[in-house]
C-alpha cells in the first residue's frame, strides 16, 4: 500500500484555523511571556486553550467520543507542526506533552472507568497530567529498565516508593502515570507496571522545580519522591509487570508528534532567517543575494521536506499496524538534529539581530537543544537502529541469502 501524501480539505481547513489562530492570538501570548511557559499562570493555559475551542481545532489527537477531532497520525502531523510554530501552540489546542502522549495512552490501555475518571477532563483542558518514569542515576533514564522505584502489594493495594526527576508538567498536576517496578530487579527487561496516582495523595512529594535549558513545557520539570504512597487496587494502568510493553504505545507515537511540534518551530525560525535574507541590505545589495546566505536557506529547506517525509512514512506505519520501532527512532534522530541545524542556520543568517532579544531566534535556539536528549538521546536510538540492522544481517547470513 503506497504511503499518501495529501491532505484532506477537512484537514487542509483545521491547518488554516490554527495557522490564524497562532498569528492572531498564540504569538502574542508566547512574546508577553519571552516564550517561557514554566512559570506562566494556568489563566494563561485556560485563555489560549478556550481560544482554541472556539476555533475549533481543540484535541485534535483525541476521539470524538472523548470532544476531541479524531485525527489520525498522518492528519495529526500537518495539525502538529502548524501547532508548534509557536512555543505556546501546542498548550493552546491541548496537545502538548506529557499531556498529549498520555491521552494516547489512556486511550489506549485505560479501563472504562479510568478513562472516564483521567483521560475525559484531560482531554477537555479541566486537568493535567504527567508521566514519572525518569529517575537520578543510576535510575531509568534512556535505558528503562534500570528502574529502581518499586511498588509492593498490600491487602488494599500497593505502596510505592522511589525517587523521579526531570518530570514534566509535575507542578500542579492533577495526576500523574508512575512506573514503578513490582517484580525483578534493576536491569531486568521485564516487571514494571503503571499506576495512575492523583498528585494530592500522601506520600507523593513535589521536591523542587528543577532548572532547565528549555523553558516552554509548560509547569517546567520537577523532581519527585514517593514515600509510602499508598493506591488502590484499581489504580494499575493496564496488567501488572507488563508496564514496559504499554511504555512502547506512549512513545513511539509520542516521538513522533513531539517531531511534529519541533518541525513547527524549525519552519518558523526558517521563515524567519528568509524575511531576513530577503530584505536586509549588505555589500552592496540583498543578504538574500550573496551566495553563502542561500546555502543556509537552502538546507534549511532540504532538512524541513526531508523531516516531513520520514515523519509521514513514521505515522503511516503506526496508523496501519506496522512495525513502527525503527522508524520511530529514524525520524526522532534525524528530525531533532535537523531542527537543531535549522535553527542554527537560522541564527547565523540574521547575525546580531538573531542572537538578541529583538527577535525569537535566541529563545527557539534555548528550547531546540534538549530536543537531541528527550525522548531518548539521538545516540541511545542509533544504538537500538544498528542492533536492528545487525540482527537483520544475521538473519540474511543464516539463511544463505
Amino acid at each position: 500500500m503506497p504511503v499518501q501524501f495529501d491532505v484532506s480539505p477537512d484537514v487542509a481547513d483545521i491547518v488554516r484555523r490554527i495557522e490564524n489562530l497562532v498569528r492572531d492570538v498564540v504569538l502574542p501570548v508566547e512574546t508577553e511571556h519571552r516564550g517561557s511557559a514554566h512559570d506562566a499562570p494556568d489563566s494563561v493555559r485556560r485563555a489560549l486553550q478556550e481560544a482554541a475551542r472556539e476555533a475549533k481545532v481543540f484535541s485534535p489527537h483525541v476521539s470524538a467520543e472523548y470532544g476531541g477531532l479524531g485525527l489520525d497520525m498522518r492528519d495529526r502531523a500537518p495539525v502538529f507542526e502548524a501547532a508548534g510554530y509557536s512555543l505556546f501552540g501546542p498548550l493552546a489546542l491541548n496537545c502538548a506533552a506529557p499531556d498529549e502522549g498520555n491521552m494516547h495512552l489512556l486511550e489506549r490501555v485505560a479501563t472504562p472507568e479510568q478513562r472516564e475518571r483521567y483521560l475525559r477532563p484531560l482531554a477537555a483542558g479541566a486537568a493535567r497530567s504527567c508521566f514519572a518514569m525518569t529517575e537520578p542515576a543510576p535510575g531509568a533514564g534512556s535505558d528503562p529498565s534500570a528502574l529502581r522505584t518499586t511498588a509492593e502489594r498490600t491487602s488494599a493495594g500497593w505502596l510505592i516508593n522511589g525517587h523521579k526527576w526531570f518530570i514534566t508538567g509535575a507542578r500542579d498536576a492533577d495526576f500523574a502515570i508512575v512506573m514503578a517496578r513490582t517484580s525483578g530487579e534493576p536491569g531486568s527487561r521485564g516487571g514494571a507496571t503503571m499506576f495512575l496516582v492523583d498528585a494530592g495523595a500522601a506520600g507523593f512529594t513535589r521536591v523542587r522545580d528543577i532548572e532547565t535549558l528549555d523553558e516552554s513545557m509548560f509547569a517546567g520539570h520537577a523532581e519527585l519522591r514517593f514515600t509510602d504512597l499508598e493506591v488502590p487496587a484499581d489504580a494499575v494502568l493496564g496488567e501488572p509487570d507488563k508496564g514496559f510493553e504499554y511504555a512502547q504505545v506512549r512513545l513511539g507515537p509520542a516521538r513522533t508528534t513531539h517531531c511534529m511540534r519541533w518541525l513547527g518551530t524549525a519552519r518558523r525560525a526558517a521563515d524567519l532567517a528568509a524575511e531576513r535574507a530577503a530584505t536586509r541590505k549588505a555589500f552592496g545589495g540583498r543578504l538574500g543575494d550573496l551566495g553563502m546566505a542561500q546555502q543556509l536557506l537552502a538546507d534549511n529547506e532540504i532538512d524541513i521536506e526531508t523531516s516531513r517525509a520520514l515523519i509521514l512514512k513514521a505515522c503511516w506505519d503506526i496508523d496501519t499496524g506496522a512495525p513502527a520501532g525503527h522508524i520511530t527512532s529514524i525520524a526522532k534522530t534525524f528530525v531533532a538534529e535537523a531542527v537543531n541545524r535549522v535553527v542554527d542556520r537560522s541564527l547565523q543568517v540574521c547575525g546580531a539581530l538573531g542572537i538578541s532579544g529583538d527577535a525569537p531566534l535566541s529563545r527557539l535556539y534555548r528550547e531546540v537543544r534538549p530536543f537531541r536528549i528527550y525522548d531518548g538521546p539521538s545516540e541511545t536510538h542509533r544504538w537500538s537502529i544498528a542492533r536492528r540492522v545487525i540482527r537483520r544481517a544475521q538473519r540474511r547470513l543464516e539463511e544463505g541469502r
